[in-house]
């Protein structure tokens, strides 16, 4: 029986997913940019919780950071709750909320470490495990609503629907 909170893991998951997907695509853009030191402390730039212009993207980025870790590990507590959750799905969310302890400590380590390339490839490669592992919880969680929907379709038909009308 598919119900609300189902339904609402989906969309939950699919937001997580596209929030990940931009930490990503903004930290390529801080790495390659060369912005990656304009704020040099860790984990909060010279000027406090609000920097002024020149550490605008590496703010953003660590902004988005702590957005997407609160929402990864948000994913995985939705996901262990959830009562039709495969056990695989709950593993995968374990690994994404461990990945993303990784990444925040790996993050601050290149930044003291002044950009180290192998920790700045390190960071990526931790990236991707945790974005591939949040794919497959996402998949998961559409593939078993998809199952306990088509196991159960009666449970989603309604008393006035046309198709529960006996002639």
């Amino acid at each position: 029986m598919k119900t609300n909170y189902d339904k609402f893991l989906q969309i939950f998951s699919v937001g997580s997913l596209c929030v990940l997907f931009s930490l990503m695509t903004l930290g390529g853009y801080v790495s390659s940019s060369g912005v990656g030191l304009s704020c040099p402390q860790w984990p909060l730039c010279p000027q406090g919780l609000v920097p002024s212009y020149e550490f605008i993207i590496e703010y953003i980025h660590r902004t988005l950071a702590a957005t997407t870790g609160l929402v990864v590990f948000l994913t995985m507590a939705f996901v262990l709750r959830g009562r039709n959750s495969l056990k695989s799905t709950k593993i995968f969310s374990v690994i994404a909320a461990a990945a993303v302890v990784g990444q925040i400590t790996l993050g601050a380590i290149v930044i003291n470490e002044k950009l180290h390339a192998d920790l700045v490839t390190a960071h990526l490669a931790l990236g991707l495990i945790l974005f591939s592992s949040m794919i497959y919880v996402v998949i998961n969680i559409f593939y078993t609503n998809q199952k306990l929907k088509s196991q159960n379709p009666a449970s989603l038909s309604t008393p006035d629907h046309p198709s529960n009308v006996n002639l």
